[in-house]
């Protein structure tokens, strides 16, 4: 497997005032195209930072980030924004779908960022990703209308609908009762094993056997790789 992601001496700050608070301090890691990876840690250990410093939300101080052999350290916002929409699919514990839109086109709105597709071909990517997690039923109706479980759904097919290269995953499963939870992590998995690298922060131990690497952060510090 080839490295799809590369951390060298990665340092993040955040500031509070006048003070400046070290929240990743000297981060080295390697995560390969085609693995499931989990990020854990108490609260305040960091691990939500790091994902959003990996997928192009914040920014960091120092080191370099370097993505498919791309050194990937100094994009500016517009950079960003575009790097993330041709690579990267969101997955949220609120499930962050927009209660004024329909199951179809919060889906579709990505695509409509992108702006490059004719409308049938927007459609039949919608209806394809919400036939994978099982809800081409529901397309029509408004996440209200919807469980915890089937909302989550929608927001993985919504991840997918740009076939992004890496899904970040943050608690995915936080909202969600067990039975539930599991249904989520096995969509997830079963993405992963199609060749979908997916990232994810969890608390939850009993999650780790998803994964292919397991990632522990302490106080900003990598404390354990497996």
């Amino acid at each position: 497997m080839s490295a799809i992601i590369q951390l060298e001496n990665l340092h993040k700050y955040y500031r509070v005032g006048k003070e400046r608070y070290l929240v990743l301090k000297s981060l080295n890691l390697t995560i390969d195209s085609g693995e499931f990876v989990m990020i854990m840690g108490k609260s305040g250990s960091g691990k939500t930072t790091l994902l959003n410093v990996l997928a192009f939300l914040d920014k960091f101080e120092r080191g370099e980030y370097i993505f498919n052999g791309e050194n990937v350290s100094n994009l500016n916002e517009n950079q960003r924004s575009d790097f993330r929409n041709k690579n990267i699919g969101f997955v949220f514990q609120q499930f962050n779908l927009i209660e004024t839109l329909n199951i179809y086109q919060n889906i579709e709105l990505p695509l409509m960022y992108d702006g490059s597709l004719k409308k049938s071909d927007r459609e039949k990517l919608v209806k394809d990703k919400l036939e994978a997690v099982g809800l081409i039923d529901k397309l029509k109706q408004f996440p209200l209308q919807l469980s915890g479980g089937q909302q989550q759904r929608v927001a993985i097919a919504r991840s997918l609908v740009n076939n992004p290269q890496l899904i970040f995953a943050d608690e995915p499963t936080g909202a969600l009762d067990s039975e539930t939870s599991a249904e989520i992590m096995n969509i997830l998995k079963e993405l992963n094993k199609q060749g979908k690298t997916i990232i994810m922060v969890t608390h939850d131990e009993d999650l780790i056997k998803y994964a292919t690497k397991v990632i522990k952060l302490k106080d900003g510090v990598l404390s354990l790789e497996v």
